[in-house]
């Protein structure tokens, strides 16, 4: 059922949703190729991953907040808040005097976006009922993965026509379309008072910044800090991540897909970008994407169109299991661009049947008073595992991407396991009361 009035105005609010992500996941990929011009600038390359570790730690850490404050002060003001707090985060990253202060624009930047993905997930899921939304949720999808993929070679192409401050000023004008449009978006205003869980907020953003630093002082803090979690989050009134959500199989086993997924399908495209760069250039190299760039979005509508018109979802994330060990095991084994691109392609496939099925499942199971509290979830378990890849993928890019492509073989076998265990819980054409 949805909650938008005017069909005149789902249109424009639905284009602003879907800029929103695309601008937030653009930002997450874009720097990688401007780096080089900033320490040509500023000087120096030592604090230089920060600009990209900032994003994805800040993200990642305010992604259950606010889940939280969209239940507690409603959708839409939580939604334009965040994509505000990404603007001037894009303002002050294009006006930096520093390396510093292009961090802490970063920081900025990265706390907007984790409230975008989750606020926009919400949305959809306040505005349609679980079968009508999936059609939605395949655009959301495309946007995600589109913007993912694209980002470096749109930071390659901004860097080298108007320098690098305009890979964030570019966001500027965009977003303010974006804010125009979401103007439109019309949601339940509901105010639910609530004491805030500042502790679990605080020990919930300790953990996920210990465990995506994956160092050995840092992983053991992040232990710490996720054991303490647990025993506050029992006793909270109005905790920020409920516990009680992970007795749902559907959203707890979709949790940890969500990880894998983030890690093999997202934390894998910069080594991908630079196998395809490996005797061309950042433009070539770029344009080899494409095939895959497309694979994906097709995967994605394709398999939107099938669950909202089947009502099942399983079949999804088993194939992109199965399709992304087929396309690394191709990639381990063939050699010559031909093949590197047709199993790129099939890669492309399995990460677009991934990327947004997940949220639907659990938004088709859980309450609506805990919508937010479920889109936080899932995305923040895909940021932990797109923000784990890259490091940890890292130190088997010591053997070149061969090393890389090995260390995915296990993670997408255990996906593929792990997917079998999503319960069958057919998507409902009547928004879930409860």
């Amino acid at each position: 059922m949805r909650t938008i009035a005017p069909s005149r105005a789902l249109k424009p609010a639905l284009a602003g949703l879907f800029l929103s992500v695309f601008l937030a996941m653009l930002d997450a990929q874009v720097v990688a190729t401007a780096l080089p011009r900033i320490a040509a600038e500023f000087g120096g390359t030592g604090a230089y991953a920060w600009v990209t570790t900032a994003y994805l730690l800040a993200g990642s850490a305010t992604a259950p907040l606010y889940g939280k404050l969209g239940d507690v002060l409603g959708r839409k003001r939580v939604l334009l808040g965040a994509l505000a707090l990404f603007l001037l985060g894009s303002l002050a990253c294009g006006l930096a005097p520093s390396a510093a202060f292009l961090i802490a624009g970063r920081v900025l930047q990265g706390a907007g976006s984790g409230g975008l993905f989750v606020s926009v997930g919400a949305s959809l899921g306040e505005m349609f009922s679980p079968r009508e939304g999936a059609k939605y949720f395949g655009w959301f999808s495309i946007c995600f993965a589109v913007a993912s993929l694209a980002g470096p070679v749109v930071g390659g192409l901004l860097t080298g026509l108007a320098g690098w401050r305009s890979i964030f000023l570019v966001n500027l004008p965009l977003g303010l379309v974006a804010l125009a449009c979401l103007r439109k978006l019309e949601l339940s205003t509901r105010r639910r008072e609530a004491p805030f869980d500042f502790a679990g907020v605080l020990l919930l953003g300790s953990a996920i910044t210990g465990f995506t630093l994956l160092t050995p002082w840092s992983v053991a803090l992040g232990a710490a800090a996720a054991a303490v979690f647990v025993v506050v989050e029992r006793r909270a009134a109005a905790p920020v991540l409920p516990l009680r959500l992970f007795r749902d199989r559907t959203f707890t086993v979709s949790v940890l897909l969500s990880v894998l997924a983030g890690f093999a399908f997202l934390g894998s495209v910069n080594y991908i970008a630079v196998l395809l760069q490996a005797d061309a250039g950042p433009a070539e190299g770029g344009l080899r994407l494409l095939p895959m760039t497309l694979a994906v979005s097709v995967a994605s509508v394709v398999a939107s169109k099938v669950i909202a018109r089947t009502g099942a979802y399983r079949w999804a994330p088993r194939s992109s299991m199965a399709l992304g060990l087929l396309a690394v095991l191709g990639l381990l084994t063939l050699h010559g661009l031909p093949q590197v691109l047709a199993c790129l392609v099939v890669f492309g496939c399995a990460a677009g049947l991934n990327l947004q099925v997940l949220a639907m499942a659990t938004q088709n199971t859980a309450p609506a008073a805990d919508r937010g509290a479920v889109a936080a979830g899932v995305n923040l378990a895909r940021a932990l595992g797109s923000a784990l890849g890259p490091v940890a993928l890292g130190f088997a890019y010591h053997a070149g991407t061969h090393g890389v492509f090995l260390a995915l073989l296990p993670v997408l076998a255990l996906g593929l396991v792990t997917a079998f265990a999503l319960p069958h819980v057919p998507l409902s054409r009547s928004e879930n009361p409860r």
